[in-house]
């Protein structure tokens, strides 16, 4: 499986001639959705759903589907008929060829004074990537390939290293980074490097690893 990172949280995997992009929100790429045969979005935040960007995707494939929960879901069903689902904890599906699991239920806290809203994750080809959008859900699965939000108003760095700890990844690649700064990186990575008990990668923009 090829894993390519695209700015910020998005993600896009092919396998046997097929794609399959999360997240595509307003710091991806503006083509980051088109091409993919199936495109997945954890929850309703602009930096990782943006309609403009997936409406391009669904319009350049006319046999691209999307799967995400209800609030992104109702945005776009009624002018892509048959061609957006609707999903949630525990669901399980085929998207373009990649067996999917979905995990999670909230977005992480961000203040105790802002409503907490769904966020689901997921668990790609039986855990070879798991991708937990913006919370720090622990499938009950082994995870290979755990795509890690490093920097966030949710998350501090302690939270993202115990993090690591609990899923016990074989490998860790930072996403959720676009507001990390050069400046930050190598402490970042030094600190979960050491600290994570896994191995920790970083991919630029555009980039791609085998996974």
């Amino acid at each position: 499986m090829k894993l390519t990172k695209k700015s910020h949280a998005c993600i896009r995997l092919e396998k046997d001639g097929r794609s399959l992009v999360i997240d595509p929100g307003v710091y991806s790429e503006e083509d980051a959705a088109v091409g993919a045969d199936a495109i997945l979005v954890t929850h309703e935040h602009p930096d990782h759903f943006d309609e403009g960007r997936l409406r391009a995707g669904l319009e350049a494939g006319p046999a691209t589907e999307i799967w995400t929960l209800k609030s992104v879901a109702d945005r776009l069903s009624a002018a892509f008929p048959g061609r957006v689902h609707t999903v949630g904890h525990g669901d399980t599906f085929t998207a373009a060829g990649f067996d999917v699991q979905v995990h999670g239920e909230l977005h992480a806290v961000i203040h105790p004074d802002i409503p907490r809203i769904t966020n689901v994750g997921y668990l790609v080809d039986g855990g070879r990537v798991f991708h937990p959008g913006d919370a720090l859900t622990v499938p009950d699965r082994r995870v290979e390939t755990l795509m890690l939000p490093v920097m966030a108003p949710w998350n501090k760095i302690a939270e993202v290293i115990e993090y690591v700890r609990e899923v016990k990844p074989q490998r860790a690649y930072d996403i959720h980074d676009a507001l990390l700064t050069d400046l930050a990186r190598p402490i970042y990575d030094h600190q979960i490097g050491a600290l994570g008990g896994a191995e920790h990668l970083r991919l630029a923009p555009g980039a791609s690893a085998e996974v």
